[in-house]
């Protein structure tokens, strides 16, 4: 191409003074910018500075290009349209063809060439490979400036302390651009003595491609006296190359305070427009966004485009937020997770974790999107429990490391980039070397297991031993330490333990260490402890045993069961409904239902059975007990107004209320409707439904987690409760009619038998049992192969009860004979309630999994979320839908064949179990009510999970909420139990 082509071509970019300078037929331009104005803007003027020395207005004229994009585009086909072609990395999404034109890659070189001051004398380092679009600008910025370009060879690049003194000693480079990555390579000690040292030839460093580092660490990485001036450079192949620039103040670099703030990404480029955008596509003025990146001439073609219109904005994909008109970057799309519910960015992790003595460098990982992974570079390899001590201080407990590698350097890219992938293998080869190492004896696990135990708990290293009787939740222990013990562990062993967390939450150390042992020492003779052989003996029922024989059989006084009957119906959580003995009520039923299910038995069991409205619970029926259903008919409304939330009445218990409420209404009398309700304080409430007021008041032993349950007579309420007993109140009074003892805790809540008035409950006994109120007695209990959390759910056809275990067993039980029917083995902890209807049995469980088998034990299918599921099911009445919560904080809709319907995302962990009601101000509308973690009641329209209204309460919510008529009741742990109305939803 002639000279005066090449000027014609560019004569929009060469319009300053300039000479040249032709050397072995290569032509160099020079530029000389004098009073030249370029003008920048950043999100339509969010912040507009002067830089002093390179005398630039940043500001964009975004209205022109906005008004020429209709009618300009530019043409790849066009002559000497492209400078290059490159593709993208693919490390932060899918690789693309990137072809970049020259109009858009020279204002990159023209800006930095000013903002740099780049003159003869400087010496640039080609730090990126040819690949990287960054290459292109180190390259031109060099040959238009008439400085010189340092090019390395790559044996020499892979060795940090090689390539420092080939950079700074021997050829004095003053100017670098590189990844944190590569700088990081170099280590704290070679980056403060020599590339930030007091005397460095590096005059600036510009770092771009990564997440800027802290300015912790970034000043921990300066000699005292550096005067290199440091910049963070932001930008993406697809709007080649940088497009914005913000140079680290001296002020800041000097200063002795710590600051934990975040660096800025700053003002944009010559010719480039930033903007940032809601979910919506709505410009962010403050608060979080999306970067799009353009300009009039800073696009490219992107794969198969040919044109693309002038000003064109590209997605990024990485999100920032904007304080005081400041730009701050939050991380990838990619690097934004929810863990144990909430959202973490695992380039904050990164941060924290680097800023830490003894690390020099180091990586986070989500490995397999399961666990998060810290790779650490340190010269001390006896770190990791310091390590997990100092992040304990400085994040919250869902950002803290699954596990800890150590590693000589980290890897990276070509680009200069981490590898992922790379880390990735790094870890699945140091698990595959964890499980080839065996254990040399128990004698060797016992002490190892009180390493681990310390260093979970971040407990001091002396030399005294934990002590045999120590409770890990007592220790310091909580549910995510309690997770990563159990990881410790089985990568300890080489082996799954089953049934492992449960012990870990609920027995000694000691216990933990025998458990262990049986399960890796299988044929060896072990020692146990004097009072664990004790224990284990007197537990070790056989799985088929029954026994009648009750702890505490004393009677408070007799009563004569059968001539006090009470007709009523009883509602608990997941819209479970128990209408009992209202032959005379009922005019509307068809048909008695044959089968039952759930905890307080299950209204969806329905045969032949028309729909039913709770507040006109009336109908006929042939037998004496009966099961009705919510009417849902299910259709969604269109249009419908929101609905609101009133507070009838709220009533103080004294401590958390975590147990969820039993509301009974008398069929004859529907105005002294009951809600029952326990709580930490050790109290039993009895209040009224419609005023509030407290019937009633008992205290127990100790605090109350489980849900109340009501006889089939209506005169009794069976409760469990932490001592260990099972509490037979009196319905009217609150008196003690009996109390059965088991031998450890009662979180459970009881079902009852409607045929034969038989209780079924489970304790943390690892034992089912099932009571004879009436003749206080136990008729039979079973061992069921771990810790019973979660309530017994029962099915009249088949005739069986389900249990589900801490170990991780779904049980089928025959109720007449306490005999074990089958059982599945689910792998791990099931907190999750059973919920059956007339065809299948649904479970969630803490892998995330919720699970569908059929009455007899094979499994259906199963659906998976993203985080552990505690929260039970709930059916639809035509048993065509289930709704349940994750702690991934999504609620679900799925169909009985396990396909997904809708999920609504919450703002914090669903625990609890959804209610499915009748919405009564429209006659065919059927309502979600769910809770989540941070106290907000959620109710939405179940067909397609639309939001209706939201409530925030002044506390956790792990309850599970219940609805009568307009009225839903729940319990707060600020130490109430709330009556909500709900008002409005086109009411007429």
């Amino acid at each position: 191409m002639s000279l005066k082509k090449f000027k014609s071509s560019y004569e929009t970019l060469l319009n300053y003074d300039t000479f040249t300078v032709e050397h072995n037929d290569l032509v160099l331009f020079r530029l000389h910018w004098k009073n030249v104005e370029v003008s920048l803007m950043l999100n339509n003027s969010i912040r507009r500075e002067t830089y002093e020395k390179e005398k630039m207005t940043k500001s964009v004229n975004s209205e022109n290009s906005s008004k020429e994009k209709s009618e300009e585009h530019m043409d790849v086909r066009l002559k000497h349209c492209l400078a290059y072609v490159l593709h993208t990395s693919g490390t932060t999404g899918i690789p693309k063809i990137v072809r970049v034109p020259h109009a858009c890659i020279v204002p990159n070189i023209q800006h930095f060439r000013v903002l740099f001051e780049i003159t003869q004398e400087d010496v640039l380092f080609l730090a990126s490979p040819l690949t990287f679009d960054p290459s292109v600008v180190e390259i031109f910025v060099a040959l238009s400036s008439g400085a010189s370009l340092l090019i390395v060879p790559t044996s020499v690049k892979v060795l940090p302390s090689k390539l420092a003194a080939v950079l700074f000693s021997h050829h004095r480079v003053t100017i670098l651009q590189a990844t944190p990555t590569l700088l990081r390579r170099f280590g704290p000690q070679l980056i403060k003595s020599t590339v930030l040292s007091t005397n460095t030839s590096l005059r600036v460093l510009a770092l771009g491609g990564e997440a800027f580092p802290s300015l912790t660490v970034l000043k921990s990485w300066r000699g005292i006296g550096n005067k290199t001036q440091i910049f963070n450079v932001y930008g993406i192949t697809e709007v080649s190359s940088w497009a914005t620039f913000y140079r680290i103040p001296e002020k800041i670099l000097n200063s002795t305070l710590k600051c934990d703030l975040p660096v800025q990404l700053g003002f944009p480029l010559l010719g480039t427009v930033v903007e940032v955008k809601d979910t919506n596509g709505f410009t962010v003025q403050e608060g979080n966004g999306q970067v799009f990146l353009g300009g009039r001439n800073r696009v490219c073609f992107l794969d198969d485009e040919m044109t693309v219109p002038l000003g064109t904005m590209r997605a990024t994909g990485d999100f920032v937020t904007i304080k005081d008109g400041e730009i701050f970057f939050l991380g990838r799309k990619d690097s934004q997770i929810k863990r144990h519910g909430k959202r973490l960015n695992i380039e904050l992790v990164q941060q924290v974790a680097e800023g830490l003595q003894q690390v020099e460098s180091c990586a986070v990982t989500w490995y397999n999107q399961e666990k998060l992974i810290l790779f650490m570079v340190s010269k001390n390899d006896l770190v990791k429990d310091y390590i997990f001590k100092e992040l304990q201080k400085h994040l919250p407990s869902h950002a803290i490391p699954d596990e800890l590698v150590l590693i000589d350097s980290l890897p990276f890219t070509s680009h200069g980039k981490i590898d992922v992938s790379e880390l990735n293998k790094i870890y699945l080869n140091s698990i595959n070397l964890k499980s080839e190492c065996k254990l040399n004896g128990k004698e060797e696990l016992w002490g190892k297991l009180h390493h681990l135990w310390k260093s979970v708990l971040s407990l001091s290293e002396d030399p005294l031993k934990v002590p045999d009787e120590s409770l890990f939740l007592n220790s310091g222990g909580d549910s995510l330490k309690s997770i990563r013990l159990l990881n410790e562990i089985e990568n300890l062993v080489g082996t799954s333990v089953p049934g492992l967390l449960e012990i870990i939450l609920s027995s000694s150390i000691l216990e933990i260490y025998n458990h262990i042992l049986q399960t890796v020492f299988p044929d060896e003779d072990l020692t146990f402890s004097k009072n664990y052989a004790t224990k284990r003996k007197s537990s070790d029922v056989n799985q088929e045993e029954t026994s009648g024989k009750s702890l505490h059989q004393e009677s408070v006084m007799p009563l004569n069961c059968d001539n006090e009957i009470n007709a009523f119906i009883a509602l608990s959580r997941g819209s479970q409904i128990l209408s009992l003995n209202t032959t005379r009520f009922l005019t509307k039923l068809e048909h008695c239902p044959s089968a039952y299910s759930s905890d307080l038995i299950s209204q969806t069991n329905i045969q032949n059975m028309k729909s039913l409205n709770p507040p006109a619970l009336i109908g006929k029926s042939k037998d004496m007990s009966c099961v009705a259903k919510v009417s849902e008919e299910e259709t969604s409304v269109m249009g419908a107004e929101k609905m609101e939330f009133h507070v009838r009445w709220r009533s103080d218990t004294g401590k958390c209320v975590d147990a969820s409420p039993l509301l009974v209404i008398p069929a004859v009398d529907k105005s002294s409707a009951t809600v029952y309700i326990g709580s930490h304080s050790h109290r039993m409430m009895a209040v009224d439904l419609y005023s509030g007021k407290v019937k009633w008041e008992q205290i127990l032993g100790d605090r109350i987690e489980s849900s109340a349950c009501v006889s089939k007579c209506g005169n009794f309420i069976v409760v469990g409760c932490y001592n260990g007993l099972v509490y037979i109140l009196k319905s009217n009074s609150g008196e003690k009619y009996w109390m059965f003892t088991t031998d450890d805790a009662v979180k459970s809540s009881a079902t009852v038998d409607p045929t034969t008035g038989l209780f079924y409950i489970g304790s943390h006994d690892q034992h089912a049992y099932a009571l004879d109120i009436y003749k206080k007695k136990c008729v039979w209990k079973l061992k069921c192969g771990g810790t019973v959390f979660s309530s017994p759910c029962l099915s009249l056809i088949p005739y069986h009860l389900y249990f589900a275990t801490l170990g991780g067993l779904l049980l089928a039980i025959n109720p007449a004979t306490g005999k074990r029917v089958w059982k599945h083995s689910c792998g791990k902890p099931l907190f999750s309630s059973p919920r059956c209807c007339l065809q299948y049995i649904c479970i969630g469980c803490v892998d995330g999994n919720f699970l569908c088998f059929t009455h007899f034990g094979e499994q259906i299918w199963q659906f998976s979320t993203n985080e552990p599921i505690f929260s039970s099911p709930c059916t639809s009445a035509s048993e065509q839908e289930i709704y349940f919560g994750s702690h991934d904080c999504f609620i679900y809709c799925c169909s009985m064949k396990g396909h997904l319907q809708w999920k609504f995302e919450t703002t914090s962990r669903v625990y609890s179990t959804p209610f499915a009601f009748h919405n009564h101000n429209r006659g065919n509308e059927v309502l979600l009510a769910a809770a989540s973690t941070d106290g907000k009641l959620w109710i939405l329209e179940s067909k397609s999970g639309e939001l209706q209204s939201v409530y925030q309460l002044p506390g956790e919510v792990f309850s599970s909420p219940v609805v009568w008529e307009s009225m839903l009741i729940i319990g707060c742990r600020n130490n109430y139990v709330y009556c909500l109305d709900l008002l409005g939803g086109n009411q007429r």
